[in-house]
């Protein structure tokens, strides 16, 4: 059976004990979130990570670490997949752009901030061994995890 299907990536930067986020401000989906965007068709997945994180921040990143997808079923029936990297290799000069600023904060504060939805769950992902995927889905009139 086919299904139609939405690509993007998200990537947690680390620089220690910090982690680069953006306070996204265009689109539909708002908030602090880490860098990413949609995957191009034919694009292979790690060159769009590197791809979204340079536009979104200005760094040029390595070797991202795939930690999981986190993805569900919009209303329309398209499943929404978000494959969800981890890297502490980068260069350049951090830089925001038109889709909002990115800054350093630490994990802690992070959990403290105006997340975009899911973020939290993103977090585990990115920080979980035993973690490699949320389909989040909406039952009663609100949405829960189903992490595995």
């Amino acid at each position: 059976m086919e299904q139609n299907t939405i690509l993007t990536n998200m990537c947690m930067v680390c620089d220690g004990d910090r982690i680069l986020v953006e306070n996204k401000v265009t689109g539909g989906y708002t908030g602090i979130v880490f860098p990413g965007g949609h995957v191009e068709a034919g694009e292979p997945f790690a060159e769009a990570m590197i791809r979204e994180v340079f536009e979104e921040t200005g760094l040029t990143i390595e070797k991202p670490v795939l930690r999981g997808i986190y993805n569900w079923m919009r209303d329309d029936g398209i499943r929404y997949l978000v494959f969800v990297y981890r890297t502490d290799r980068f260069s350049g000069t951090l830089q925001s752009s038109e889709e909002g600023a990115v800054f350093w904060t630490t994990r802690e504060e992070f959990l403290t901030m105006d997340l975009a939805d899911g973020m939290k769950e993103v977090l585990l992902l990115c920080d979980r061994d035993d973690l490699t995927e949320n389909m989040p889905y909406f039952e009663n009139g609100s949405w829960h995890d189903r992490l595995y």
